[in-house]
């Protein structure tokens, strides 16, 4: 499931986002406490970002639905001109089953 939320965010970046221009940077990070993990996917240096003003699409749904249902967790998105910082939050018990 994790594998099929990065792929996403991935194929996103490619089509839209900072992955679809030359001078585009993409930064995976994360932390760890007792009960959950960060990962923190922040795309900067692509087209100038806009928040998305369509209701969500599938990929969108799914990734929420994913997050939630499997990990315990979340996704949150911040739509900076500069690029999108993406959240992505699951709980640490659900990701070892």
């Amino acid at each position: 499931t994790l594998a099929l939320v990065i792929h996403e965010l991935a194929t996103n970046s490619l089509k839209y986002g900072a992955l679809s221009a030359e001078t585009g940077t993409l930064d995976v990070s994360g932390t760890t406490d007792d009960s959950q993990i960060n990962i923190v996917w922040t795309e900067r240096g692509g087209p100038t970002v806009e928040a998305p003003s369509r209701p969500p699409g599938y990929g969108t749904k799914m990734l929420a639905r994913s997050l939630s249902g499997q990990f315990g967790g979340s996704i949150t998105y911040d739509w900076s001109a500069e690029g999108v910082i993406v959240v992505l939050t699951i709980k640490s018990e659900k990701l070892a089953d």
